[in-house]
């Protein structure tokens, strides 16, 4: 959980303290902590009250307020900024008051932009990040990573489901929210550069205890490249799990989030056309993702078993994918996939995590 002082109403996270009386650099400043999801205290110098800049997530002095910060208390995260790429006394300055870095606009906007964010949100370690991928229509893709997501989220985990697949009919309906508050993919289909992850989460729908980014019923939607790397890159940054239901075709958008994938999940329906059909998806996605692993789906053609077709694949076997009674009957009373905590799909579900997270990077069976 996040402390009041780490959080403001709107959802935007406490920012860098600033100290500069130059004002085109607060300009800049404050533009770059809008641009990071950040709001940043101002002083003209070191701020009086305590713990005022000891606690904060970082601090960026000024050029101009070298000479006035000289006597704070040593910490790490202090940066020295300023314009004037020539100054040879810049270093002396930096040393004076125990600075991490020396870092001149414009040019060192983006990073200082990631930084920022960064330090606001608290940034650990990076969310596992599982895809999922059909080997053929109606291979069960979405139901699993439905499945997925809400065994984890039942687990206590920091859960985010995103629908990468325009076509395949919204993961919003399939966990029955499809009248539930929140952005969509729409509203996000111009996004490129640095996007807050917290700002990020709290925008999206909220359902069973996961946040999920779908599709609205509108007109179809191009995602760019850009876009769908911001939103991954923002959605990984809070730990926890993101997982991803991804579309069959590897265009520059699915590419883009293949490549921010840990592992890959390939559901492949037991049948000789399926696992003809899947070689193909394999193929055009281990151009991309080097850890694509293999979900076997029953009821079985004579003669396969799920090592066989891995083996024919050549993928690694992540587990045999279990019937389950009921499920159609469930989701039409609006119950999502994984919602049987003791049913065999919630089972699968657990145990995969299990080897998943156990930090060995296993997830075979």
């Amino acid at each position: 959980m996040t402390s009041d002082r780490s959080q403001v109403a709107d959802g935007r996270r406490v920012g860098p303290l600033i100290v500069t009386e130059d004002v085109e650099l607060l300009d800049d400043l404050l533009r770059l902590c809008a641009a990071a999801g950040a709001d940043p205290e101002v002083h003209h110098t070191v701020p009086e009250r305590k713990g005022c800049w000891e606690d904060a997530p970082m601090v960026l002095v000024g050029d101009d307020a070298a000479s006035r910060c000289r006597g704070a208390t040593r910490r790490r995260g202090v940066m020295l900024v300023g314009r004037d790429q020539d100054d040879p006394g810049v270093w002396r300055r930096a040393v004076e008051i125990g600075a991490d870095c020396v870092l001149r606009l414009p040019d060192a906007e983006n990073w200082l932009v990631d930084r920022i964010a960064d330090a606001a949100e608290g940034v650990g370690r990076q969310a596992l990040t599982v895809g999922v991928i059909g080997g053929r229509g109606g291979a069960g893709a979405s139901t699993l990573a439905c499945a997925l997501a809400v065994t984890s989220a039942r687990a206590g985990r920091r859960t985010m489901l995103i629908d990468g697949d325009p076509l395949g009919g919204g993961l919003d309906v399939l966990l029955g929210g499809e009248q539930a508050e929140g952005r969509r993919w729409p509203d996000f289909a111009a996004s490129r550069g640095r996007m807050a992850g917290g700002a990020l989460e709290e925008s999206l729908p909220r359902l069973h205890e996961l946040r999920v980014l779908s599709w609205d019923r509108g007109d179809s939607v191009v995602i760019r490249p850009e876009a769908m790397r911001s939103v991954l890159a923002a959605a990984r940054r809070r730990a926890g799990v993101v997982v991803v239901d991804l579309p069959r075709r590897v265009d520059e958008s699915a590419a883009e989030a293949l490549a921010q994938l840990d592992v890959g999940l390939l559901v492949v329906p037991a049948e000789l056309r399926a696992v003809a059909a899947a070689g193909r998806v394999a193929s055009m996605a281990g151009m991309v993702l080097k850890d694509l692993r293999a979900v076997v789906r029953g009821p079985y053609a004579a003669g396969l078993d799920e090592q066989w077709i891995a083996d024919a694949l050549r993928l690694p076997l992540a587990g045999e994918l279990p019937l389950e009674p009921g499920l159609s009957e469930d989701q039409d009373g609006g119950a999502p996939p994984g919602s049987r905590a003791r049913g065999p799909l919630a089972a699968f579900c657990t145990a995969f995590w299990e080897r998943a997270l156990a930090g060995d990077g296993s997830v075979t069976s």
